[in-house]
């Protein structure tokens, strides 16, 4: 069911027949499984050996040097017996370049076929289904799910298939699809029909995409689609069909060798023909046929001795070079004339999310008041430097590096941002970063309450697992968290009921921390922190708030805001309906306002930098990502792509609005445009394709499995080494540690 997402969930049910208590029974399920079959993506059926090899053979070029060594090879066992062995030295060599060069080939053909290979890892192997001849819910295995079963799907699990959702279990339902649709935070999800049947994966919010992860909430879903027919499988289809361009020396080779076969084979039947009279000389025993003989040796001697047979030996060393010198950059090759193509590349296709940028949300900017008299209103404006989950970073106040602990209102904030979550942030020792463990968010608040460190946490001697969390850990131990009151749509904020360990200086009994959007939570804010003190919120204040909030979500910046405040006196816990969510938004009123931060997806450090070497070089730079438009904008504006003022009417567009043009539109706007946002992977191809299409040779980054098709399709791939296996495993370029370029003084490649 294609448009399953634009229909109410009584008539999904109706369609396949399924009942939204008991789902399928055996019966449907034996006929979905006859009709669509497993829930898995069909294993790549490689070329056989032979095939390989031959195929390295289907070339002009080399088909003349195989031609050659074969003559040679005649002629030689033709030759006086003192020469002969002589004699065979040529067509051996040229065989042994030929061989050589066959078994790269080979190697390299067999890498490719890994890229599809690696979508097979996001197939979960368990699924929790419901159905009729079988008592609550039971775990099988996820290729057994056909479309019409019923599912329940939970935080920490991947989802198994494509899936619409019924009902959700939970207060709220986020889902991780970074790597299907490129948007950096997790996506809240709903039961509601999507009125626009053309809708785009990022728009689809009552649907879960196979390979995905749930990052907060429960949901029971149906599913409706498995296998090829999700959207994953769809990512595979196209990879499949997607045909690996020729590189521009490929191209060449190939021109050089129709040229040469066309000149060779004049040369040798002129020579031929302008010694026909010679054919009956006596030197020849007065044969005609042996003087025919003799003259088409000297013609075959001739041709051999025209075709440079030194030529791809001399072609692969000369790449092999290249390619150790872009590994000293960390820049891995797996395919060798892609180091030629980087060198004629006249447009870079780039993915956004993680490729762009880091993929790790970082809390760049916070206020909170600071003076308010009259109406005088003074707001204080921190600045955070660190990019990443590393909990490395200084605040700055008026371009001055500070302390928190001086000042009343950060340690509340601190406090907020420890108690308001459930994620945090660990080290990977075998990969050398730092991770998220939960929402992105969050765990953008827990690198800030380290950064932060308001209680001047000694971090002397600390691993660095140890350091990740040291901060956090010391506001949770002076905390007990008795409840949290989860995020719901309607109130648009979470909060968490807590009781001090001992007396702390902002409280001395219960508290209620809160967070959440600010349009969400300012309607329930009666009072607003001071210091150490609150004042009542005004019409002034409140106006205050949502200017500054307008401030750090338009122009340059974009950042997703999140307003912290507390509720000094909550109600008792006993007095809490805590099973009713609905009733949430009851005890979180009477809030105090403490302050605001602005987090995003920041931009890779060395990006701006190489942008700027791009454009002297002559390549233009597109930027194609799933994220929205206005955040995509924001970054561009951040790393060069569009300057601080610059119009970007006609320069960017979304998937939909590309979908609308005509072709010619289309084609037009892929060579002028700088970014193109909220498409989905078939737009990435597509636009490869237009720019192919004018003459330009593209390379393509990318790092998400959406990538991949395009990553495929262009001149030269490029992958992030922190990307997924199927980018990595599509391309022909790896690049391992791109950041290392920034603090090891070395230019991007």
């Amino acid at each position: 069911m294609d448009v399953a997402f634009a229909k109410p969930v009584r008539e999904v049910l109706d369609n396949f027949g399924t009942d939204e208590n008991s789902g399928l029974s055996d019966d449907q399920v034996k006929r979905a499984l006859e009709k669509y079959g497993p829930n898995e993506l069909p294993a790549e059926e490689g070329k056989p050996l032979w095939e390989l090899i031959l195929e390295q053979f289907d070339d002009l070029l080399v088909k003349i040097l195989l031609l050659a060594a074969v003559i040679s090879f005649v002629l030689a066992w033709f030759e006086e017996t003192e020469e002969q062995v002589t004699a065979f030295v040529e067509p051996f060599v040229i065989l042994t370049i030929l061989i050589a060069n066959a078994i790269v080939g080979v190697w390299q053909e067999r890498n490719a076929e890994s890229a599809i290979e690696a979508l097979k890892e996001y197939e979960p192997e368990i699924a929790k289904v419901i159905r009729q001849n079988h008592k609550g819910v039971q775990r099988i295995r996820a290729s057994k799910l056909v479309p019409g079963d019923l599912v329940e799907i939970s935080v920490g699990d991947k989802v198994p298939s494509d899936v619409r959702v019924i009902s959700i279990m939970s207060t709220t339902l986020r889902v991780d699809q970074a790597i299907l649709t490129g948007e950096s935070v997790s996506v809240l999800k709903q039961t509601e029909a999507v009125p626009d049947p053309r809708a785009v994966n990022q728009d689809k919010k009552n649907i879960l995409f196979s390979g995905t992860n749930i990052a907060a909430g429960k949901c029971r879903g149906i599913v409706i689609g498995t296998g090829l027919n999700t959207e994953i499988g769809k990512i595979r289809n196209e990879m499949m069909d997607t045909e690996t361009e020729k590189t521009p020396l490929q191209q060449k080779l190939d021109e050089f060798g129709e040229q040469l076969s066309k000149v060779i084979t004049v040369i040798c039947v002129a020579v031929w023909a302008i010694n026909i009279g010679h054919f009956n000389d006596p030197a020849h025993g007065g044969s005609w046929m042996r003087g025919a003989i003799y003259y088409f040796k000297i013609a075959v001697a001739l041709a051999v001795a025209a075709i440079p047979e030194g030529l791809p030996a001399v072609i692969t060393t000369c790449l092999a070079l290249g390619t150790r010198r872009m590994a000293k950059k960390n820049a891995i090759v797996r395919s060798l004339p892609s180091v030629e193509t980087l060198g004629c590349t006249s447009v870079i296709c780039s993915d956004k999310t993680g490729t762009l940028t880091t993929n790790q949300m970082s809390v760049c900017k916070m206020f909170l008041f600071s003076k308010i008299e009259g109406n005088m209103i003074e707001t204080s404006q921190f600045e955070i430097t660190g990019s990443t989950y590393a909990p490395e970073g200084e605040i700055f106040y008026k371009s001055r590096k500070i302390k928190c602990a001086d000042f009343p209102g950060l340690e509340e904030m601190a406090v907020i941002c420890a108690m308001c979550n459930d994620s945090s942030v660990d080290f990977n020792d075998s990969k050398d970063i730092y991770e998220k463990v939960g929402e992105a968010t969050e765990t953008a608040l827990t690198v800030l309450c380290e950064k932060m460190n308001v209680y001047q946490t000694d971090r002397t001697g600390l691993t660095k697992r140890e350091n990740c969390t040291c901060c956090n850990q010391v506001i949770n131990e002076m905390w007990k968290k008795d409840v949290t009151l989860e995020f719901s749509r309607d109130r648009k904020s979470m909060s968490v009921y807590a009781t001090p360990n001992k007396p702390t200086r902002i409280a001395n009994g219960a508290r209620m921390f809160c967070k959440g959007a600010p349009e969400g939570m300012l309607d329930r804010c009666t009072h607003v922190r001071i210091g150490n003190n609150k004042v009542p919120m005004s019409p002034a204040i409140k106006a205050e708030i949502i200017k500054q909030v307008k401030i750090y979500g338009t122009g340059r910046d974009t950042l997703r805001c999140l307003a912290l405040a507390t509720i000094d006196s909550p109600p008792r816990l006993d007095e809490m309906d805590l099973e009713d969510s609905r009733k949430f938004i009851q005890y979180e009123t009477n809030m105090t306002f403490v302050g605001c931060v602005g987090m995003l997806d920041p931009p890779r450090e060395e990006v701006k930098a190489s942008i700027v070497q791009c454009g002297i070089a002559g390549i233009r730079v597109i930027v194609i990502t799933g994220d929205n438009k206005a955040t995509a904008e924001a970054i561009c504006r951040r790393i060069g792509v569009f300057g601080e003022n610059e119009s970007t009417d006609g320069l960017a567009y979304t998937g939909r609005e590309f979908d609308e043009l005509a072709p010619e539109e289309q084609r037009a706007a892929c060579m002028r445009a700088r970014l193109f946002a909220r498409v989905e992977p078939t737009h990435k191809s597509k636009i490869v394709e237009y720019l192919q299409g004018e003459g330009e040779i593209s390379a393509m980054t990318g790092d998400g499995v959406n990538d991949a098709p395009a990553l495929k399709k262009a001149e030269i791939g490029i992958a992030m080494g922190s990307g997924t296996a199927v980018a990595k495993s599509a391309a022909d370029i790896l690049l391992k540690y791109s950041t290392e370029w920034l603090h090891k003084g070395t230019k991007p490649i």
